[in-house]
């Protein structure tokens, strides 16, 4: 098997796997209660705060723990609207994952005056569009660190100085589940960011939303009060244990990590720009995140050649796995690639473990798949 597909999921690490099966099915304690057992898991959850805070370049209390991306989107947004006292204008670009860009479809509903920021030929933020959209009713600006589809990479300082510069207690979020361990740990440009560990290789489930002092924030889930009175729920022991494991490695190895994945998007760029009528969908393969290439293959379907390469243990996707099932790219439309150009887009995402003799065997399969599925549409 060959899997290129790692920005939908990445495989547990076996270390993540292990470590969450210890504290399932050995130290399963519940570290709310009181007796000592309990506490040591409490004292090991503190271990693992202190790592992410320590990634984040953060504190301790300024995240909490949630069940992913999806969650800490949709924490954020809500989270924060809810102390507004008025209903204003409120912004997130044209290509945002599902989970903040269908949100602010419900906030339309509830009156927010909803705004989309358009992107230039590369994915990324147009800002001089951005600065025009930001007003001074402005309540709440949402953008992506990288995009999902197309790796664009977004500049979140240059973006948040063009928000509170216009509106200054304008909130500022960024999804940065694509970014987190790609891009180099420093604290994040705004003043929440989205992280999900199935990204990382820890399990699927489990997430951080950072949350900068003094950050006005309702909370999410109201219960017995965990996670500071913020996100309420019995406390995902096995799974935030796991992504500590997941995490650790990554902080030791990332930049040979980086390294390896970069390597690895170069040389599936160069091999594929050797076939004919395939371009490359948004910046140049060196200036995105260094584990996401879109490719489009004219004249086939990418579903089509999505299911051929899958008959041989080849997985590769056509965009988000949370749109699979949509009609049409919103995010490549966003980049006015369309016609066929759109409808032969390939994502190929890559993973620490990724190897270059993998991305050969891929292409190679793809050089040999292609002609076929171009004659039979021929016909």
């Amino acid at each position: 098997m060959i899997y290129l597909d790692n920005s939908a999921t990445t495989a547990v690490s076996k270390k993540a796997a292990e470590t969450a099966s210890s504290y399932m099915n050995e130290v399963f304690f519940n570290p709310s209660s009181a007796y000592n057992a309990a506490v040591a898991v409490e004292r090991d959850m503190k271990q693992a705060r202190a790592h992410m805070a320590r990634a984040l370049a953060a504190t301790p209390d300024e995240f909490i723990y949630t069940s992913g991306g999806t969650e800490s989107n949709n924490a954020a947004i809500f989270g924060t609207l809810k102390m507004k006292r008025t209903k204003g204008r409120v912004i997130c670009s044209a290509v945002e994952h599902p989970s903040v860009y269908e949100v602010f479809s419900v906030l339309e509903g509830m009156g927010y005056e909803v705004k989309h920021a358009p992107v230039n030929s590369d994915g990324a933020i147009d800002t001089e569009a951005l600065s025009e959209l930001v007003t001074p009713d402005t309540l709440l600006v949402s953008l992506m660190h990288v995009n999902n589809e197309t790796g664009a990479i977004n500049d979140l300082e240059k973006c948040r100085k063009i928000i509170k510069s216009a509106s200054p207690e304008a909130i500022f979020h960024s999804d940065g589940v694509q970014a987190f361990c790609k891009m180099p740990f420093v604290t994040p440009a705004c003043d929440l960011y989205s992280v999900s560990g199935h990204k990382i290789h820890a399990p699927k489930g489990i997430g951080i939303l950072y949350i900068k002092k003094n950050t006005k924030f309702f909370g999410s889930l109201i219960g017995g009060g965990q996670e500071r009175g913020l996100r309420s729920g019995t406390s995902n022991v096995p799974s935030i244990m796991a992504f500590d494991v997941a995490l650790e490695d990554y902080m030791a190895n990332r930049e040979e990590y980086v390294r390896s994945m970069m390597n690895c998007k170069m040389r599936l760029a160069k091999n594929m720009l050797t076939l004919p009528d395939t371009v490359i969908n948004g910046c140049a393969p060196e200036v995105g995140a260094p584990h996401i290439l879109n490719i489009s293959f004219l004249g086939v379907r990418g579903e089509v050649l999505l299911h051929s390469l899958a008959e041989r243990g080849i997985y590769v996707s056509t965009g988000s796995a949370c749109s699979t099932h949509k009609k049409g790219n919103r995010i490549l439309d966003s980049m006015g690639i369309r016609g066929e150009r759109q409808a032969g887009a390939i994502r190929f995402s890559f993973c620490a473990h990724t190897t270059e003799a993998e991305i050969d065997e891929a292409s190679n399969a793809i050089s040999e798949i292609l002609p076929q599925l171009r004659r039979f549409k021929r016909r």
